[in-house]
C-alpha cells in the first residue's frame, strides 16, 4: 500500500503553551482538525472565562478548532465547570496529581477535596482526563502509573461509575488492562510510546528528547501498546501529548519532560502501523475512536498519506524568539501527508 486516504485526524492530547511559543507551535498541528488542549499554563486555566480567553489566543495563533479543558484544582467551582461545558466553552476537565509533570504544582493532592466537582461532572456528562501517576518519591518512576491505578484510579472509578474517563498517555500493560476492564473508560496513546522504549532513551547515553512523563517503559509494555493501538480496539486512540519546550530546556542538566511530535506525528504513526501490518486500522486510531469516546462526529474532510522517499524534516523549528527540537525516532520515515 503506497497511498492511504483517511478522515482528517484529531489529536486528543496536545500542549500548545502560550505567547511566543504558542505562535510558533500552533501551526505545526495543521494536519489535525481538532485537538484537546491541555490547560497547564502558568498560571493554569482554571475557569470557564480563562478557557474562553485561551481559546481565542490559540485561534489567533493559527489553530482553528481547539477543544478546551479546565485544570482541576482543589478550589475548582463545580458550577463554573458545568456552566462552561453547557456553553460549549470546554470539552473536558484535566486532573493532574500535584507535581506529576510540567506545570502541575497546582494539581490535586487530596482527592476527597475534588469529589464535589467529580460528582457534578458525572451528573452533567463532562469527561475527565487524567494524568495517571503517583508522585511519591519512594515509588520508582517506572512504577508510578501502575501504582496510581491501584491506589487512586480504581477507587475513583468505583466511586464514580458513570463518569467518562480518559486515561491519558498510557504506558503500561497495567493501564491497558484497566481500560479494557472498565466501562466509560478510554485511553490516549502517544507517538513516542509506540515508537520507543526506555532502551532507546537510555542505552548508550541519555537522549533528552526522548524524556517525557510518564517515562518510556520496557519493550514489553511498548509491545502491548502497539497491539491495542493497531488491533482496532475502539477504547484506544491518538493523543500525541506533543509537548514543546525550548531546546535549551531539553538539553539541560535537569531536562524538561516532553516530546515535540506534532509536525510529523502522522508519518510516525503510519510507520508503526505499517510495521504491524495494520495500515487499514490507522484511520480508526487517529480519526474515529476518539470522536466516538467524546460523543462527537468524525471529521468529514480527508487527508492522504503517500509512501515515498525518506521524509526530510528539520532538526528544529524556530520563530518568535523560540527554538524547539523535534522528536527523532532514529530511523527514516517514508509516509508524507499530502
Amino acid at each position: 500500500m503506497d497511498t492511504l486516504t483517511l478522515r482528517r485526524p484529531d489529536d486528543w492530547h496536545l500542549h500548545l503553551r502560550d505567547d511566543d511559543m504558542l505562535r510558533l507551535v500552533a501551526p505545526q498541528s495543521a494536519h489535525f482538525a481538532r485537538a484537546i488542549v491541555m490547560p497547564n499554563l502558568v498560571p493554569p486555566v482554571v475557569t470557564g472565562a480563562e478557557a474562553a480567553a485561551y481559546r481565542d489566543r490559540i485561534q489567533a495563533a493559527g489553530f482553528a478548532r481547539p477543544l478546551m479543558t479546565l485544570y482541576l484544582t482543589e478550589a475548582t467551582d463545580p458550577a463554573d465547570v458545568v456552566a462552561a461545558h453547557a456553553a460549549g466553552v470546554i470539552t473536558a476537565v484535566k486532573l493532574y496529581p500535584a507535581g506529576a509533570t510540567t506545570n502541575s504544582a497546582s494539581g490535586v493532592r487530596d482527592f476527597d477535596k475534588v469529589r464535589p466537582v467529580l460528582t457534578a461532572m458525572e451528573e452533567a456528562g463532562i469527561p475527565l482526563c487524567i494524568h495517571g501517576e503517583v508522585t511519591d518519591r519512594d515509588i520508582d518512576i517506572f512504577d508510578r502509573e501502575a501504582t496510581f491505578i491501584d491506589r487512586t484510579l480504581t477507587p475513583l472509578r468505583r466511586a464514580h461509575p458513570a463518569l467518562k474517563i480518559t486515561l491519558e498517555h498510557v504506558t503500561t500493560a497495567e493501564a491497558v488492562d484497566f481500560v479494557q476492564g472498565n466501562d466509560n473508560t478510554g485511553a490516549t496513546i502517544t507517538v513516542q510510546h509506540l515508537m520507543a522504549n526506555r532502551n532507546d532513551m537510555l542505552a548508550g547515553g541519555m537522549r533528552p528528547h526522548f524524556y517525557c512523563l510518564p517515562i518510556l517503559k520496557r519493550d514489553t509494555h511498548q509491545a502491548r501498546l502497539r497491539q491495542v493501538a493497531t488491533n482496532g480496539d475502539t477504547r484506544f486512540f491518538l493523543g500525541t501529548d506533543s509537548a514543546p519546550h525550548p531546546t535549551h530546556a531539553k538539553e539541560a542538566t535537569c531536562c524538561a519532560a516532553g516530546c515535540f511530535t506534532a509536525p510529523h506525528a502522522l508519518s510516525c504513526l503510519a510507520h508503526v502501523f505499517e510495521e504491524e501490518g495494520a495500515l487499514d486500522r490507522l484511520e480508526g486510531f487517529v480519526s474515529l475512536h476518539g470522536p466516538a469516546h467524546y460523543g462527537l462526529a468524525p471529521n468529514e474532510d480527508r487527508i492522504t498519506l503517500t509512501r515515498g522517499a525518506a521524509l526530510s524534516l528539520p532538526d528544529r523549528i524556530e520563530g518568535h524568539g523560540q527554538t524547539v527540537t523535534l522528536f527523532d525516532p532514529g530511523h527514516p520515515l517514508h509516509w508524507h501527508v499530502t
